[in-house]
């Protein structure tokens, strides 16, 4: 039996910050055999009071049903971390194993900035994986530390057949203007921002002609392929 291995990468917009027009964006990674991997889950499906500076647009749930997936059909869930923006869908997946950077969800069991998404991604233990640095979830997708932005985030290589490889910075870079080696992308502890820029830098000049993703850059996602095109 051949071995799983990552062959598409769907890219999603699932929202906006309608008064900066920065795209809210989610993934998702298909195997050969079937499985299917959504790194992170986009804006709650009713926007809390305190979540006003974001507008929801085409909801998960709906971009997978037009490539004919239901929430019971995806796999793993990848919390790059639990921001309102990444996981405020995660509970709409209840087949779902939830992946996370150990060092994120402890950080977030008690910081009031992951209160609103509590109820998505405050899973039962024993369908969260906890996982600690670098770590390769399946052939072809690869977790990478990246804190700065927030302890504990993470953000996803991914390496298709023809594309090659896909960096997804996801907030340890959101905009490409961002990814220099003495500039920072904002966050609470600018040098561990500054060290995982570096970090992910150094990564693009192994992997050679990586597409890197940025986490919300709207320059860069008008010309990128959307679902239903993909990556592959």
């Amino acid at each position: 039996m051949s071995q799983s291995a990552v062959t598409r990468l769907y890219l999603m917009q699932v929202g906006t910050m309608p008064e900066y027009g920065i795209p809210i964006v989610c993934y998702l990674a298909r195997t050969n055999d079937g499985r299917n991997v959504l790194i992170d889950s986009g804006l709650p499906e009713h926007l809390p009071e305190e979540a006003s500076d974001f507008e929801n647009g085409r909801d998960v749930v709906e971009h997978l049903a037009s490539i004919g997936l239901t929430p019971g059909d995806v796999d793993l869930v990848v919390s790059t971390h639990y921001d309102i923006d990444h996981a405020g869908r995660h509970a709409a997946f209840t087949n779902a194993r939830y992946v996370v950077q150990r060092a994120h969800h402890l950080d977030a069991a008690t910081n009031p900035r992951f209160a609103a998404t509590r109820s998505e991604w405050d899973q039962p233990l024993e369908r969260v994986r906890l996982v600690d640095g670098d770590t390769e979830l399946l052939p072809g997708l690869e977790l990478i530390e990246t804190s700065g932005h927030v302890p504990g985030h993470q953000s996803v290589l991914v390496r298709l057949p023809g594309t090659g490889a896909v960096i997804l910075t996801v907030d340890a870079v959101p905009f490409r203007e961002h990814f220099t080696r003495d500039g920072t992308g904002g966050g609470p502890d600018d040098e561990a921002v500054r060290a995982s820029v570096v970090k992910l830098m150094d990564l693009a000049e192994r992997e050679q002609d990586a597409l890197v993703v940025f986490g919300h850059d709207r320059a860069q996602w008008e010309t990128l392929r959307q679902l239903p095109e993909y990556y592959g």
